[in-house]
């Protein structure tokens, strides 16, 4: 992955990911993830690895034909007792598709006043998450990140990414619905206002919700806010203090 086809994408501390180039001049995408521990390896040749999972999830959504990038294959590689070590994803590249913010914003910002292609893509991504979940699918990671978008005929085309994060359940429960919601609200945050986001919030309801029952939703997914604001503040609280009991033990 360090020759010259790749260009990178994200590198992070345990995931590696960009566009590889084949020798016709097309390209994949090609994801690589390290499993963070033996112990959590030894998990996931139970439970499958991200990429394994990956593969699971691409099939949940073509067969609830929500937009996705196609995947190509996966590998593993394991270390002598089974644990998966790495686990390698190849996908279809999204050659005209951008992430959301910039697709709505522009790369500089060169966009953010056209208010009514701004609206037309709320709209879009809102119908985009009501079908997923009307379909019985929901994800544990909705964030802007892992929404892309790009232009076609009829609007505006709306893929998912980050595959491995999709569950089915019987059903999708209201509960997580809202998580979800408040996932990708906290997300948009920095670059969608809150008229913005209220207006999303009309567009996934959809049918004229009235008052009231907005003013309920909206309750809801501020408790669901707080409690994971609160949650993030004791995390952080105890990942301060790790240093101080260690060196005390």
């Amino acid at each position: 992955m360090e020759s010259t086809a790749f260009s990178v994408h994200k590198a992070e501390s345990r995931v590696r990911a960009g566009w590889l180039e084949a020798g016709d001049g097309s390209r994949v995408f090609v994801k690589r993830i390290e499993t963070r521990s033996p112990l959590r390896g030894l998990a996931e040749r139970i439970r499958g690895s991200r990429a394994r999972r990956a593969i699971r999830g691409a099939a949940m959504l073509a067969a609830a034909n929500v937009a996705h990038p196609a995947p190509l294959a996966a590998l593993e590689v394991r270390s002598r007792s089974g644990a998966v070590r790495v686990s390698y994803l190849v996908s279809e590249a999204l050659e005209n598709a951008l992430t959301l913010s910039i697709f709505a914003l522009g790369r500089h910002g060169e966009l953010r006043r056209d208010l009514r292609r701004r609206i037309e893509i709320t709209r879009a991504v809102a119908a985009a998450v009501r079908r997923m979940h009307d379909a019985g699918l929901y994800t544990r990671d909705l964030q802007e990140t892992n929404l892309m978008l790009e232009a076609d005929g009829a609007g505006f085309r709306v893929y998912f990414i980050d595959l491995e994060d999709f569950a089915h359940p019987r059903r999708v429960a209201l509960r997580r619905r809202l998580l979800n919601l408040v996932h990708l609200d906290r997300s948009v945050g920095r670059f969608v206002g809150r008229a913005g986001r209220l207006r999303f919030l009309y567009a996934y309801l959809g049918d004229h919700p009235s008052r009231a029952e907005i003013r309920r939703t909206i309750g809801r997914l501020l408790r669901i806010r707080a409690r994971l604001d609160r949650r993030a503040a004791q995390h952080g609280r105890r990942q301060r203090s790790m240093p101080a009991a260690v060196s005390a033990a």
